[in-house]
């Protein structure tokens, strides 16, 4: 039987670790990731010793002012070293890269927040234990436990093996959701329309989706995708989903990490934020909400859609650090006739992390 991991079971959460160790730390990757790592780093004192990148992708780049090198260089240069990874993947090509490392040298790949400023430390868990044993007590099956469990061990330690333990397979949304009488899909963070698309193959008696997204070159694409669809009506909408209608600055980043607010971006611009009760659709069958941070906001902004309708929710939990307990909470909170089931998707480090929120009937 799965159990919540409680907090005297760990010495010490990663970022404590790695500022006492006498090894040298090197990080694999660069990019925006690598910037939020360093920013961690330095409140704690660590310091890189080197950068580098896959073999075949070492191009003479700087980074923090120092060359990137290959990992081949890297093993050549150090006797013994901790691997910090610190870039995002799904690609089978790139976690079994990083899993070949991992089995022949220490590694880790630190949790940092997508969106907000909350570090998840053992302190964190600490303070926030009891919502946390709240929110794992009302997931419904083993599976969604041990997930729990898992992603609270990998979030502390930054051992990339709970993750790969809490990986579920590709077909369990077919075990929890009920496609087959799924018609209207309402997509918090359309993206280009590729969970659109998966949606209309998934349900045979597909009709309408109302895809949300409030990136303007995300948006083009979504649009161009709505008008080439002809399995069911796509209905783009060009908003962040909130809990109230306002116009607030948006990141640009032309991809899944577009976001509210200014904060770790270099472009902004203003956009539309509006509810989900807004759009009127009350035969709504289903309800996706991957909104980089916003979820809590868009959930109280669409309590209307939900009464009025009781679609099935998804319900992104890997953005903030918080989510993996307020979010469960607070859905439980405004419907307490759902069912909560947890799932994961193989990914490094610990995204694609959903409540499923199913009502009972």
């Amino acid at each position: 039987m799965a159990t919540l991991p409680h907090y005297s079971e760990f010495k010490s959460d990663l970022w404590h670790y790695l500022a006492s160790v006498e090894k040298p730390i090197v990080m694999y990757g660069m990019g925006n990731g690598a910037d939020k790592i360093i920013n961690v780093f330095n409140s704690y004192g660590i310091e890189v010793a080197d950068f580098f990148a896959s073999d075949g992708f070492v191009r003479g780049q700087v980074f923090h002012g120092k060359t990137v090198i290959s990992f081949s260089a890297v093993k050549e240069k150090y006797d013994d070293f901790i691997v910090v990874v610190s870039f995002g993947s799904s690609l089978p090509d790139v976690l079994k890269n990083i899993y070949t490392i991992a089995d022949n040298h220490e590694l880790y790949a630190p949790d940092v927040p997508v969106s907000g400023e909350t570090l998840f430390t053992l302190d964190f868990y600490k303070e926030h234990y009891c919502d946390f044993v709240k929110a794992f007590n009302l997931l419904c099956d083993e599976d969604s436990k041990q997930i729990y469990a898992d992603i609270i061990r990998y979030k502390i330690t930054g051992d990339i093996s709970h993750l790969r333990r809490a990986a579920s397979n590709k077909d369990c949304e077919k075990e929890l959701l009920y496609f087959e009488r799924y018609e209207t899909f309402i997509d918090a963070g359309a993206y280009n329309g590729d969970t659109a698309r998966k949606f209309i193959s998934d349900c045979k008696n597909a009709a309408t989706v109302y895809a949300i997204e409030p990136d303007r070159k995300n948006y083009k694409k979504l649009t161009s995708y709505a008008e080439s669809e002809t399995s069911a009506k796509v209905v783009p909408l060009h908003f962040g989903a909130w809990n109230e209608k306002i116009v607030t600055e948006f990141a640009i980043g032309g991809n899944r990490n577009s976001a509210i607010g200014t904060q770790n971006f270099k472009k902004s611009e203003p956009v539309p934020l509006n509810t989900i009760d807004s759009i009127g659709a009350t035969n709504a069958d289903y309800i996706k909400y991957d909104v980089e941070g916003a979820e809590k906001e868009a959930l109280l902004g669409s309590v209307q859609t939900i009464n009025a309708s009781s679609p099935d929710l998804l319900v992104s939990l890997y953005h903030r650090s918080e989510d993996l307990f307020a979010l469960p909470l607070l859905v439980n909170k405004l419907f307490p006739d759902y069912s909560l089931y947890l799932r994961r998707f193989e990914y490094i480090p610990a995204w694609d992390i959903n409540l499923y929120a199913i009502k009972r009937r």
